[in-house]
């Protein structure tokens, strides 16, 4: 980031915050981890570049996880172990692929603005698909899948599909564990911040045992993840008061609005930049 007066360095510190804390509070709520606003919403203001995106996100996330776990433990409504184990392992395996395909392309290959409108360009492709399939949903049949090796492989395309886009995969994770393992909005919000917990603690460790964070500008982490873990707080509090249709129609207007924002970010980098 670029020389601010002091004053506009507050209000900058204040609006990280902000970001961490409203992405974290609808990330624990509905399951969407935060990773999938907070993506889009720095693509935007565009103070970083997409790998510093990357780690800014992972570690926002993982404190709202990690504090959202914690206040959920006893709570009515549980991880399913089993399922959300498979799928977290798969998740952490694929990721691991994600990431290295991710860094081939933005900092082997040095393609920073391409990369932009590939990751924009899926995103609201998926999150437009996942927009419509709660719209048809009960409509449409669900599945309960049981055979482990298929719920890897399932857990592997989302790791692999949330590394390579930087955001976590709490949209896709809860239309996956709706879909294809019968489970209500609430349960497969629990379950799919469990699932990011280990697919963003995995992230980071990747990059420390690797690369390191030395060329990473961490600066604004210090102010994100206190509102990723009051987000944490929040947002937990906040799921179990509410029913299965209250949370889905919070699921569907947080995809529009990130539908739209992503949208716009394609348009700006390939025509306006």
């Amino acid at each position: 980031m670029g020389r601010n007066s002091s004053w506009e360095l507050v209000v900058i510190f204040i609006l990280y915050f902000i970001i961490g804390l409203l992405a974290s509070t609808l990330g624990a709520i509905a399951g969407l981890g935060g990773g999938v606003i907070i993506k889009p919403v720095l693509d935007f203001f565009g103070d970083f570049d997409l790998p510093t995106i990357g780690v800014l996100s992972a570690g926002t996330v993982l404190a709202m996880a990690t504090v959202s776990l914690i206040k959920l433990r006893n709570k009515e409504v549980k991880v399913d172990k089993v399922i959300s184990s498979v799928l977290a392992v798969g998740s952490i395996l694929g990721g691991v692929v994600g990431k290295s395909i991710f860094n081939v392309i933005a900092v082997t290959l040095n393609i920073p603005t391409a990369t932009a409108i590939i990751q924009s360009s899926v995103l609201a492709l998926l999150l437009t698909l996942v927009f419509i399939y709660f719209l048809k949903k009960d409509n449409i049949r669900s599945f309960a899948f049981k055979n482990r090796v298929a719920i890897f492989a399932i857990g592997f395309v989302l790791g692999f599909l949330s590394a390579f886009l930087g955001i976590g995969g709490g949209p896709l994770n809860v239309t996956v564990l709706i879909l294809l393992f019968s489970m209500t909005a609430k349960k497969a919000a629990v379950n799919s911040i469990f699932i990011i917990f280990f697919s963003q603690l995995s992230a980071l460790l990747l990059i420390a045992f690797t690369t390191g964070y030395a060329e990473y500008d961490l600066s604004m982490l210090l102010y994100m993840i206190p509102g990723g873990i009051l987000g944490g707080i929040i947002g937990s509090t906040i799921t179990v008061k509410l029913s299965n249709k209250q949370i889905e129609k919070l699921f569907h207007v947080t995809i529009l609005i990130i539908i739209l924002i992503n949208l716009y970010n394609i348009v700006n980098v390939a025509f306006l930049q």
